[in-house]
């Protein structure tokens, strides 16, 4: 949901909301979440790969604040940095993958604005989960594609990802 008034940047930043909040361009959006299957596939996916966090080189922040341009925040369902530790606490280099899960009320436009969000910005992977088909969908900056084989994967680091884990928490 929109609200009707713009908001400067640093009252967004300064403000805490309960679920965060993403900012694009003087509009706070509210992000649908809340419910169990979105809830049980981001805890999921975020302790299969916090679990193999130090055998990847990798770091896991579920609900992570991007800046992706500055008047643009988003807030994935899950980020994955490869590498060092962001020092900052609202990141600007881009993560190695971004990951949403949709929601009921999710609806594909405004995903996909999201979507190029993170892709412009340089984010290498975004990937799309749905929880009630139990489909998953890799998005790069050459295109995407359909998880068929039930895998999600990335390479440098090698993450793989058999989604049968992920969506046995449903």
């Amino acid at each position: 949901m929109r609200s009707s008034t713009l908001t400067p940047v640093g009252d967004y930043l300064a403000t805490s909301f309960q679920p965060d909040c993403e900012y694009i361009e003087g509009t706070i959006l509210e992000r649908n979440l809340g419910e169990k299957d979105h809830s049980n596939v981001q805890m999921a996916l975020s302790a299969f790969l916090f679990n193999r966090r130090n055998a990847l080189g990798i770091h896991v922040y579920p609900e992570q604040r991007i800046q992706v341009l500055p008047n643009r925040f988003r807030v994935p369902d899950i980020c994955v940095v490869s590498g060092a530790e962001p020092a900052e606490q609202i990141f600007t280099a881009p993560p190695f993958i971004c990951i949403e899960i949709l929601s009921k009320d999710d609806r594909m436009e405004e995903m996909q604005e999201r979507i190029d969000d993170y892709l412009s910005m340089g984010v290498p992977q975004v990937w799309l989960i749905n929880p009630r088909t139990r489909k998953a969908y890799v998005y790069t900056s050459q295109g995407s594609h359909e998880a068929k084989d039930g895998i999600l994967r990335a390479e440098n680091p090698e993450i793989i990802v058999p989604l049968a884990e992920v969506f046995s928490a449903l």
